[in-house]
């Protein structure tokens, strides 16, 4: 019977990966500019999918998406597309979801020392 001992080492060479690894600069801005493409296309596609009587995306989903970090994403195509604009929980809401999400930024990357 072989033993193989196990550590909390992520790699065989004793390496392991660190949240500072994870989190650079250049993911999280790899990782807004997808997700805010993610949005403006979701708000794309549902306009279509209304004008064609089929089935929708959840407003749910578009919601979850904005929290996610596709707030401009959503908001440009929201008004590019003029879809959704009649509705106050999304005049209100993206914008909102945003601009929270923008101010705890801020917060955690100057007062959180």
């Amino acid at each position: 019977m072989i033993k193989k001992s196990y550590n909390n080492n992520m790699f065989e060479n004793g390496d392991t990966i660190k949240l500072e690894d994870i989190f650079t600069t250049q993911n999280i801005i790899i990782y807004l500019i997808v997700i805010n493409i993610i949005g403006f296309l979701i708000m794309f596609i549902d306009k279509q999918k209304a004008k064609k009587g089929a089935w929708r995306i959840p407003e749910k989903t578009i919601f979850i998406i904005t929290a996610l970090g596709g707030g401009i994403g959503t908001i440009a195509g929201m008004y590019l597309f003029r879809h959704k604009t009649q509705k106050l929980n999304f005049i209100i809401g993206l914008p909102l979801i945003t601009i929270l999400e923008i101010l705890l930024a801020i917060y955690y990357l100057f007062f959180n020392k």
